[in-house]
């Protein structure tokens, strides 16, 4: 996937059972490639935060980012003290294991922080989201956000996508930059034109069960057309 021509990946511990230890090995592979790497953690928490960075994540995504404080908790999480709460370690992936020179001092600046806003509740209190400092870029996730305005499984409904096309706009006016998950490319350009930021496209397992089903449809057909011709 890093050599097919995406500009970053999203190496993904929410939704699924990648832990510490996977997760440096999904690093070291996209870093062998041009794509920059997006890693999402399971929750917005002190440690799991700290284990991602301490990995070698530089650019971290934090799910069900609700309010204002909970973006602080999430910054703070990714700056040593006294700006922050990341415990300190001298040697780590992340620090080249303690080859990069004042790492303590400018591993902050070097980092991405996206937080997602995932609940129509989080979408009302989007302003003061972005406005926390730290918080480099909003990203929105369209399941969890249709299925908390009642629109389970529906993220076509007209509320839900006048939902989404809202946040975009909202994250323009504020001027900071917003990202969506697109099924397809349908979607995807869709959303663009809403006025995303940056998209990210199905996932690797989305793409390689629908190509199975794509193949396995086609040659069905074929075989079937082979029996029933004379």
């Amino acid at each position: 996937m890093g050599c097919a021509g995406f500009d970053f990946l999203v190496a993904d511990m929410e939704h699924t059972p990648v832990d510490p230890p996977q997760v440096v090995d999904i690093l070291r592979a996209i870093a062998c490639t041009p794509a920059s790497a997006v890693t999402r953690v399971p929750w917005n928490d002190l440690v799991l935060i700290k284990r991602a960075l301490d990995a070698g994540a530089q650019t971290i995504m934090l799910p069900y980012v609700q309010n204002a404080e909970e973006a602080k908790r999430a910054v703070a999480a990714t700056r040593y003290p006294p700006e922050g709460l990341r415990g300190v370690a001298g040697s780590h992936r992340g620090s080249r294991y303690g080859t990069v020179r004042d790492y303590l001092i400018k591993a902050a600046s070097e980092l991405c922080v996206i937080v997602q806003i995932e609940t129509d509740a989080a979408a009302r209190e989007l302003d003061a989201i972005a406005r926390v400092p730290g918080v480099d870029s909003i990203f929105v996730g369209p399941n969890d956000l249709a299925a908390s305005m009642g629109h389970l499984g529906r993220i076509g409904d007209d509320a839900v996508q006048q939902r989404l096309a809202f946040v975009a706009q909202a994250c323009r006016r504020l001027g900071t930059p917003c990202g969506i998950l697109g099924s397809d490319p349908a979607s995807t350009t869709k959303y663009l034109g809403f006025g995303y930021t940056w998209v990210a496209i199905s996932s690797d397992i989305g793409m390689m069960v629908g190509r199975a089903q794509e193949y396995l449809a086609a040659v069905r057909a074929g075989a079937e057309g082979m029996r029933r011709s004379p």
